[in-house]
């Protein structure tokens, strides 16, 4: 009867009051302690909370993961994002950097195993956007190569950096968004470059790259310039040996991840977009 007259009156007693004889749990929420009365037969029910969503931000945006259940592949990622999120894809990574990267890198690689594409080609299909580049840290988009010059010769501010692939079309376009300085008093010149090319799978895990075109569109400002076409790369752009190809081998690729080392031996990593 005294769990009944509680329950149909309102549950919370000061603690000056005698509990009711059935079943009690203390409530933490106010500075004195509150009983809250609960029928004797009645159950406690916990509810497991769902694992938490991790999320890095960096200078590229927020990359999202799941978080592990395990110290396995999904940590071996997170211990990649963390060293390379707050690099500005590179731009500004140092010596230490460089190597936090590459050892990351070789544990994510030898944990998922040699990459093989030769019936897993759809893994590549989609925009991808650039995190980290080690050949960003010489200041240039091409690594040893001679690449866009940022600072040096007139100001560029590079943006994100984007692979867009096509699998069915063997379409693969390198996207650069650039912020071009100009004298006082004109405004900044805020463009997008599109590099297109297109790929083929050689052997089990390298992709050769063949250069078609690059095209420009302006924004900000000068949106309203239509597209226009660049027929053949810039000589900063083009490699000494062959200025229409190249060739880079994909050493780790899941479903949001993928990790690629090019034929100079720079390292990229990149998430889906």
């Amino acid at each position: 009867m005294a769990a009944s007259s509680a329950l149909s009156s309102p549950a919370l007693l000061s603690n000056n009051r005698s509990p009711p004889s059935c079943g009690s749990v203390r409530c933490s929420m106010s500075s004195s302690p509150v009983l809250i009365a609960t029928p004797r037969s009645s159950r406690l029910r916990f509810t497991i909370p769902e694992r938490r969503s991790l999320v890095v931000k960096s200078t590229v945006g927020e990359v999202s993961f799941r978080e592990p259940e395990t110290s396995g592949m999904e940590s071996l990622k997170l211990k990649l994002l963390s060293v390379v999120s707050g690099l500005n894809r590179g731009l500004v990574a140092s010596v230490d950097d460089l190597q936090s990267a590459e050892a990351a890198a070789k544990l994510l690689e030898a944990a998922g195993g040699p990459v093989d594409l030769t019936n897993d080609l759809d893994k590549l299909q989609g925009k991808w956007r650039l995190l980290y580049s080690s050949a960003f840290s010489s200041r240039s988009l091409g690594g040893s190569r001679p690449g866009l010059p940022t600072g040096r010769l007139i100001p560029v501010t590079l943006g994100q950096v984007f692979q867009r692939i096509d699998v069915f079309s063997k379409d693969f376009d390198n996207i650069a968004e650039v912020e071009i300085g100009a004298p006082w008093p004109f405004p900044p010149l805020e463009a997008t470059a599109t590099l297109a090319h297109k790929f083929e799978l050689l052997g089990t895990c390298k992709i050769k790259i063949t250069f078609e075109k690059t095209t420009v569109k302006t924004s900000g400002n000068l949106a309203q310039i239509p597209p226009f076409e660049i027929p053949r790369l810039p000589d900063s752009f083009r490699p000494p040996s062959n200025p229409r190809t190249g060739d880079f081998e994909v050493t780790y690729v899941d479903e949001n991840m993928r990790i690629t080392r090019g034929d100079r031996g720079e390292l990229r990593v990149f998430v889906i977009a």
